[in-house]
């Protein structure tokens, strides 16, 4: 009987298109040649509550217990996947969290000799890989959903990320960028060797609910939008990256009663997103839905998708979306062009820009016909990239390749293994 590859997944927070896309990825390998043990950071918005006397690890039902809307953790379990979550590994920096969450990921590792790690997101990606080295971990793996830097960034912090990411680089076997212009930055900056860089599409779940106007006749009644309403809608964390007060200006200037705006997703800026909302007279034709684990089944219901993000990688909801057959008008950040050719599958526009915006969402809504051939080109240009089977598929590939790393660490002399009791939910 063959050996089963032993996978350690670490992510920041199990949330949104990054923790879909590791759901999605450990769910696509075979569970006959795979062991995967999906590793998530704090609860709740940037791990609060993560340093009020919890345990260094909790596994199994304790690790999904008390996660905020959203969590994909108990999803996670559900599949038969292992499960742990380190609370003191959060999103913002915390150098005294930092260092035990890089103690308690270091020992995890030590005594559990995985074959692999693949690490998500810019924390988890740097305390992971580090962990990982140490521990002498034969393959190291990490996906590139985005940057945690950016041009929004100060010219000095951006240089330090970018010299952090070249050296966890050094200790990297191989990188799954997430759309074509991620990985072309990913070999522009240096960050690892250009014969390590693999693009990806994120994997996505396949639409639901009924296709076509029945489908789209039961997304409005879920909304409970009079019949008429024009809606544009969005689905993301509220957060600075999505820039929602952007996306209420934007709104703002579609100076037409019957164009109601939907913010699907929750996130630490939704008390000044409906603030915003307030103040530029808008409360009558908003709806503020925070998470809903429906979105899927909700997004026919819009007229267009708009999407306002400052930087992003490769957004898992702008093929949603598509799948819906809704129209997308997008910023032209990073990878999105990935998806959105401009005239032919959407309309991008630059960010920072809400009246562009506006008038790119205003003339999708006002044109019909042309807003469906966009949506059509852009539903037949999907075609099975998006699966979990072919990210799948080249998972296996990447994992099974040998170390390439410019530096290596000797594995230690492999200590008992801790014996943990998986609890399934």
């Amino acid at each position: 009987m063959s050996h089963k590859l032993r996978v350690a997944t670490v992510i920041t927070r199990m949330t949104a298109g990054a923790g879909g896309v590791a759901l999605r990825g450990a769910m696509g390998l075979d569970p006959c040649d795979y062991e995967v043990t999906i590793i998530a950071g704090g609860t709740g918005f940037d791990g609060r509550r993560s340093d009020r006397g919890s345990p260094d690890i909790l596994f199994g039902a304790d690790a999904v217990a008390g996660a905020p809307p959203g969590d994909l953790l108990a999803a996670a379990a559900a599949a038969g996947l292992q499960v742990a979550r380190v609370p003191r590994l959060v999103s913002p920096i915390s150098p005294r969290l930092d260092h035990q969450a890089l103690r308690t990921l270091t020992d995890f590792m030590a005594h559990n000799g995985f074959d692999v790690v693949h690490t998500h997101s810019a924390k988890a990606g740097a305390l992971g890989r580090i962990a990982a080295h140490r521990t002498g971990v034969p393959r190291i793996v990490h996906t590139y959903h985005g940057f945690p830097f950016h041009d929004q960034q100060s010219r000095l912090r951006r240089a330090s990320y970018i010299r952090l990411e070249r050296w966890l680089g050094q200790r990297t076997d191989a990188v799954l960028a997430v759309g074509a212009a991620v990985a072309a930055d990913t070999a522009r900056l240096g960050l690892i060797s250009p014969e390590r860089i693999c693009t990806i599409s994120p994997a996505v779940d396949p639409p639901t609910g009924t296709p076509g106007t029945a489908g789209r006749a039961a997304a409005r009644r879920r909304l409970n939008v009079a019949p008429g309403v024009r809606v544009v809608g969005t689905v993301g964390r509220v957060d600075y990256q999505k820039a929602p007060e952007q996306w209420v200006d934007a709104l703002a200037q579609i100076a037409s009663d019957d164009v109601w705006g939907v913010w699907i997703g929750d996130g630490p800026l939704r008390e000044k997103l409906l603030s915003r909302v307030r103040r530029r007279g808008l409360t009558d034709r908003f709806l503020f839905l925070g998470h809903r684990p429906d979105a899927t089944a909700i997004m026919p219901a819009f007229d267009v998708f708009m999407m306002a993000s400052r930087y992003e990688g490769l957004p898992c909801v702008i093929a949603e979306a598509m799948q819906a057959h809704v129209p997308v008008v997008a910023t032209a950040v990073n990878a999105v062009q990935d998806l959105v050719i401009p005239g032919v599958t959407g309309l991008l526009v630059p960010a920072n820009e809400p009246p562009l915006l506006a008038r790119s969402a205003a003339f999708l809504l006002d044109n019909p016909s042309t807003a469906r051939r966009m949506a059509d080109a852009a539903f037949n240009s999907l075609g099975d990239r998006f699966s979990a089977h072919a990210l799948g598929e080249l998972l296996d590939q990447t994992y099974r390749a040998g170390s390439v790393r410019t530096t290596t660490a000797a594995r230690p002399e492999p200590r008992p293994r801790r014996s943990v009791q998986w609890t399934s939910l």
